[in-house]
């Protein structure tokens, strides 16, 4: 059961942040639920996340801002983006600033078979 915890700072009005780009198991090792928690410390961060080579599991949307950076985000107050992905799926999200400020977004992703 993989996952990655990942806290990462952005540059005013950054695009196409891949928090994921260099994970091991981006790639899914085999059929599993995958669970995203994103917190930001800032508004105007938006993800879109996918899966597969093309499905869009959720399409840009804001991250709950308000966080605290380092502080790994939780289900209990955190919005959870959850999907079914198949052995060999791409799992990618894009993180956007759209409001000119240096947020850092904390990050939690877990696969369960």
């Amino acid at each position: 059961m993989p996952d990655i915890i990942f806290s990462t700072a952005m540059t005013a009005n950054q695009v196409g942040l891949r928090p994921l780009q260099n994970w091991r198991y981006r790639r899914l090792p085999y059929d599993a639920i995958i669970t995203i928690l994103l917190r930001a410390t800032t508004a105007g961060v938006r993800v879109t996340a996918m899966s597969g080579s093309s499905e869009m599991v959720q399409q840009r949307s804001p991250v709950q801002g308000g966080g605290t950076a380092g502080v790994t985000p939780s289900p209990l107050n955190t919005p959870v983006i959850q999907f079914a992905g198949q052995a060999g799926d791409e799992i990618d999200l894009a993180l956007d600033e759209v409001l000119a400020g240096t947020p850092t977004v904390d990050g939690w992703i877990n696969y369960e078979p």
